[in-house]
């Protein structure tokens, strides 16, 4: 079952220009360690945060909240799966928030895919509530 879904878009030239005058001030505040160190060592290392920052605000809006009740910008963190997918890593707000969007008996599922293509940057996120196994 759907519990949130949600999109954004990101103007890369728009990432560029706030990383140009706030540097680590706005790397610190609004990217994880993991999502810093995938993007400093890209070659398209401003695509790469202005995708993650897309997927930040896709995520906020898909758990009904938006960057506010709790739910900060380090709360969510673009993390890879084993398998290379791009996933969700909530903490905090972002995490209190997800659990109780989850009904009993499930377990969330964030779906997470991110592009770019010049000057625009995308995200979608797909929450979703899938049934607990029986042990």
């Amino acid at each position: 079952m759907i519990l949130g879904i949600g999109s954004d878009i990101t103007d890369v030239r728009r990432i560029a220009k706030v990383i140009e005058r706030h540097g680590e001030r706005f790397l610190d505040r609004v990217f994880t360690p993991t999502e810093r160190a995938k993007a400093d060592k890209r070659r398209n290392r401003i695509e790469t945060y202005a995708k993650r920052f897309a997927a930040k605000e896709a995520c906020a809006k898909a758990l009904g909240t938006g960057l506010r009740a709790g739910v900060w910008w380090r709360d969510m963190g673009v993390v890879n799966l084993p398998s290379g997918r791009p996933t969700m890593e909530l903490t905090g707000g972002a995490q209190r928030r997800l659990q109780a969007l989850t009904p009993p008996g499930y377990e969330p599922r964030i779906d997470l895919t991110i592009t770019d293509e010049g000057p625009t940057a995308q995200a979608l996120v797909i929450i979703s509530a899938v049934v607990v196994p029986p042990a």
